[in-house]
């Protein structure tokens, strides 16, 4: 049997991102029993906030986020996957949450936005993102100033090590850590822009 060489690099590289077809198992009625957005985020967000939910799959984060902030408040929905975007919609549409959500189609490299955000999620994504520290930078550049980050990151498949390089990248890159929220199945931290 003849066993063909594998680059690690290259797998190192090669970020996976979830694909849209996995939404209905990962996104079903019983998530919010284990993660409840409204309970997760109320601390944080306000009635009138702007809220980036980049990475937002099938938006059972953002639809969560979207009632927080309220009828003046915004949730822009980002994700490359155009799928997810459509899911996203369809069921801002449902919930009546149209209004608060607009959907926002990034590239692989870049979120590409412009305008300022007062709050950033990014739940169990960051570990997909291709290049970290230019991520962590862009999210940095969008906040208002003393606007809060947070991030959580799945422990099946971000180890302890790895976060706590996540960490020290969000650290040099200019954020000031200033929590640890408990989300399950996560590694959590709630992350300061402070000018």
């Amino acid at each position: 049997m003849k066993i063909e060489h594998i680059d690690s690099s290259i797998i190192e590289r090669k970020k996976l991102v979830c694909p849209w077809q996995l939404a209905p198992i990962i996104d079903n009625r019983l998530r919010p029993l284990v993660h409840n957005p409204q309970k997760i985020f109320a601390p944080y967000v306000e009635t009138g906030m702007t809220v980036l939910d980049v990475g937002c799959g099938a938006g059972f984060t953002s639809l969560g986020l979207a009632k927080l902030v309220g009828e003046e408040g915004l949730v822009i929905a980002a994700d490359l996957q155009p799928k997810m975007l459509s899911i996203v919609k369809e069921r801002a549409v449902r919930a009546g949450l149209s209004n608060r959500i607009r959907i926002h189609l990034c590239s692989p490299e870049r979120i590409g936005l412009q305008e300022e955000v007062d709050f950033a999620v990014a739940f169990f994504m960051v570990h997909e993102v291709p290049d970290v520290r230019t991520f962590l930078e862009e999210i940095y550049e969008l906040l208002k100033n003393g606007g809060q980050f947070f991030v959580t990151e799945p422990i099946i498949h971000v180890g302890l090590r790895a976060f706590r390089q996540l960490m020290r990248e969000a650290r040099d890159v200019g954020f000031e850590i200033t929590g640890r929220p408990s989300v399950r199945f996560g590694r959590t931290v709630l992350l300061v822009k402070l000018e």
